[in-house]
This record gives C-alpha cells, sequence and structure tokens, in this order.
C-alpha cells in the first residue's frame, strides 16, 4: 500500500494561535511527550530486531527453530497415492495417513507446518495427532501408548489450508530430543478433490495410509505402506536462543538417492550425527531443503532454487547459515555443445551471486559445496564439453570471496586416479549418486566450526 501523504491540503484554513500554557500544563505536556518517546524508541527496537528475535508464545530467551523439513513438491502421478486413496476426482478422501520424521534440534513444546502449495483447490484436515513412533524408530505404523497428542489450529480441531498457502498448529506440549522420531498422523475426510497434491515423494522414509480416521489409534492394522511423505512441510520447536538452523539447497544427492530408507544416512543426517556426538556441539538445526531432480536454474522436479529460495530458506523460522550444493543437474540437463555449456556455466555463476546477495540481506551466512564428478553417468557426453563446465562452476566456487566458506566436496570422492569420475567405493553404481559411505565422506567434510554461534 502506497504510503498516505501527511502535507497539509492547499485549502486548509490557518491554524488559529494558542492561548498559553499554564506551568501544570506545560508539565503536563512533558510528560505525555516522554512517554511517547519511549513507546517509539521500544517500537523502533522492536522493528530493528525484526522477526528473527520475536518471542511470542515461546518461553523466555528462547525462539521458535524449525526443526525439521520437507521442500514441498508437486506430486507426480506415479508418485501419488495409490488405490483406493487415489480416486478419479479425488485423493486422500476418507484417508488417515500416518508418517515419521526425524527432528534436530530438540524442545518441550512442536508445532507442525501443513503446505497446499500445488493444490487447485482447498485442502481440509479434519483431524491431526502428534505422537512418539514405536522404539524410536522412522517408517514404523505403531506409536508409544500413552504419547498421543491432539493438534489444533487456532483452538480448532480441523482447518482447511487455502490455495497455495500453508497453516501453522497451536503448539503441542511433547519432550523431543535432538534426533528424536516423530510421527504425525492427519485425517481428511473429504480428501483433497483433485489430483494437485502437494508431496516431498523423495522422503527415504516410510509413511502408512488407511481408510478411516485412526488418527488416535495405538497402530494401523493392515495399512498401506508408501515411501513418500505427504502435506506435512515443517516442524518447529521453541529452542533457546542461541540454536539456529542451517539450511541445506541441493537436489538428489542431498536428497539422498542411493541412502538407506528408514536409515537416515542422507548426508545431512550424517552431519547431524557428527554434531551430537561433540561435548562442546553448537546447538543447531539441519534442514534439508533438497529434491531430486532440482536444478538452479529452471523448474525440474519442484520449482528452481531462485524460486524457491525466499520459501524454503529465507522465510524458514531459525536460519543463520546456508549451504548451497547444486547444480549437476542443470549442466546435465544442457545440450553438450560448448555453447550452451558456456551459457549454463555463466548462469550457475550469476545465480549463485543472487543467492548470496539475497541470504546476506537476511543476515545469512552461505557456504558454496563444489559440483561432484560424473563420468560414466548419462551425463557423460564423452567429449568432455560438460565436464569443462562442471570445472569451470567449480573454480569459480572455490574462489576467495564468492561464498563465505567453501565445502570441496568434489575433492572428498573424485576418484584421484580418474579426477573426473566418482571412488567407485563411493557411489551406487550410476556413477553419480552416493552410496551411505560416499555421503558419510561427505558429511565428515563440513566443519562444524562453521556454525559456531560467533560465526
Amino acid at each position: 500500500m502506497p504510503e498516505v501523504s501527511r502535507r497539509p491540503s492547499p485549502g486548509r484554513p490557518p491554524v488559529k494561535p494558542q492561548p498559553s500554557r499554564t506551568p501544570l500544563a506545560t508539565l503536563l505536556s512533558a510528560g505525555v511527550l516522554a512517554l511517547a518517546l519511549v513507546v517509539t524508541v521500544t517500537a523502533v527496537t522492536a522493528l530493528v530486531r525484526g522477526p528473527r528475535q520475536a518471542t511470542a508464545h515461546t518461553a523466555r530467551g528462547s525462539h521458535w527453530v524449525t526443526t525439521w523439513t520437507g521442500m514441498p513438491q508437486l506430486t507426480e502421478a506415479g508418485n501419488l497415492p495409490p488405490a483406493p486413496f487415489t480416486g478419479e476426482a479425488s485423493v486422500l478422501a476418507d484417508t488417515t495417513l500416518r508418517q515419521t520424521v526425524r527432528v534436530t534440534a530438540g524442545g518441550h513444546r512442536l508445532r507442525l507446518r501443513f503446505s497446499n502449495a500445488y493444490g487447485d483447490t482447498p485442502l481440509p484436515l479434519t483431524s491431526v495427532t502428534a505422537a512418539l513412533p514405536d522404539g524410536g524408530r522412522a517408517g514404523v505404523s505403531a506409536v508409544v501408548p500413552g504419547s498421543i497428542e491432539p493438534v489444533t489450529f487456532s483452538g480448532r480441531p480441523a482447518t482447511v489450508v487455502p490455495v497455495g498457502a500453508e497453516v501453522v498448529s497451536d503448539p503441542v506440549d511433547m519432550e523431543l530430543d535432538a534426533g528424536a522420531e516423530l510421527t504425525v498422523t492427519a485425517y481428511t475426510a473429504q480428501g483433497q478433490p483433485d489430483h494437485a497434491l502437494t508431496s516431498h515423494p523423495g522422503s527415504r522414509t516410510t509413511s502408512y495410509l488407511l481408510r478411516g480416521d485412526h488418527v488416535r489409534d495405538q497402530d494401523l492394522a493392515g495399512a498401506t505402506p508408501v515411501d513418500h511423505w505427504y502435506l506435512l512441510s515443517d516442524v518447529e520447536v521453541p529452542a533457546p536462543a542461541a540454536t539456529r538452523a542451517v539450511a541445506v539447497l541441493g537436489d538428489s544427492l542431498t536428497d539422498g538417492r542411493g541412502s538407506t530408507t528408514n536409515g537416515n544416512d542422507r548426508w545431512p543426517d550424517q552431519f547431524f550425527d557428527r554434531l551430537r556426538t561433540r561435548a562442546a556441539d553448537p546447538h543447531l538445526a539441519v534442514l534439508n531443503q533438497a529434491a531430486g531432480g532440482n536444478r538452479v536454474l529452471n523448474d525440474g522436479l519442484g520449482p528452481n532454487v531462485l524460486a524457491r529460495l525466499d520459501r524454503d530458506v529465507l522465510s524458514r523460522s531459525g536460519v543463520s547459515w546456508l549451504i548451497v550444493f547444486e547444480g549437476v543437474n542443470d549442466i546435465g540437463t544442457a545440450a553438450a555443445t560448448p555453447q550452451a555449456q558456456r551459457a549454463v556455466a555463466d548462469d550457475l555463476i550469476a545465480a549463485y551471486r543472487q543467492i548470496v546477495v539475497r541470504a546476506h540481506a537476511q543476515g545469512i551466512r552461505v557456504s558454496g559445496a563444489t559440483l561432484l564428478p560424473f563420468g560414466g553417468n548419462a551425463y557423460d557426453d564423452g567429449a568432455g564439453v560438460r565436464e569443462a563446465a562442471r570445472q569451470r562452476v567449480n573454480s569459480w566456487i572455490r574462489g576467495p570471496g564468492h561464498f563465505d566458506a567453501l565445502l570441496d566436496f568434489d575433492q572428498v570422492v573424485r576418484d584421484p586416479a580418474d579426477p573426473g569420475r566418482l571412488r567407485a567405493d563411493l557411489q551406487v553404481g550410476d556413477w553419480l549418486h552416493l552410496n551411505p559411505t560416499g555421503y558419510g565422506a561427505l558429511a565428515a567434510a563440513v566443519p562444524t566450526r562453521l556454525f559456531a554461534p560467533e560465526s
């Protein structure tokens, strides 16, 4: 909204002279002025501190921090729930969905975010619960007896997520340790009344679908397992003021293709595990904002990085650091001609600059990770044109002053005898994606000192 002008209009009559003030009136006026100054200074201070330091509905000295996230995507036809949970004109009608997620920062309370980012119709949520999974394990359908807690939205048990929007739940009292699994169960009576469903297909975690309302059931006997996350996009906890988050922008190498289903051994998971073993580790949440097939410049599986940066990083609660590990799909899907590869390398470098500028504007420090080799994969054009573009981009990433810190992942996993290829023992067989050992090598290469509170 444009600012309203406060200048007097040309036809305003002159202001009449005011009578002289008595000493008492003068004192009262001075008192009011002093009070106004205090209020004004307080308001200005709040504006300067900004939303990242807001502590509403949290304990004194704490703030909300995103502790888990799954990058929202439009569900492709092959990743929609199986029949009968996908009908001709709707999806998840009269369906209970139970899924587990692993939090990073712990807390005494939590709140959930549900996304309808790609829906063409409003998404009704009839009832939702949170619980602790049986045995503290990922991908199980049972929960710990007595741990089920109802989730409300603005005090109501049901809510509707508008088209393209997300909703945040009310806080739920629940003790969550760092690294713990959380079970979230949602029932939607009507379901999404079309097939434009928001999800994160590359969950590497098993979820469960069952007809009817079973959000308060201890187990979902006879449920259908699917290895996808649907609808749930974030979990937040109120954490000590020193707790911050590092977000990772990436593709399938960060999303965990080649990792173990229900094993939590993607490289961000293994990096988080390193943090937990350190006696003096920083209070840090690790957020995996990656999707298989994602690209920096153009939409692929999910929106391009420049389009999703605000949604997936800049608007997430408590983010202070960002790791950018993406670009290989841009190179691999561009034509294998010198002209096309020069252009994509130029555009990637320009895009990285944009990411850094936009993140710095929010006080977020940015680490750049070099792109991994793909010799022997379908991206390998044989003549080395794409490899030359990768080398040029990596050379820029390694250059001083471009990122706040360098993560030279290329050097960690490439074959010393053939630097254009991955080490054979670290990849899954397609010469592009890593196995859990390879992901562990990336995790071990991330210096924890980069994420100290004073950095």
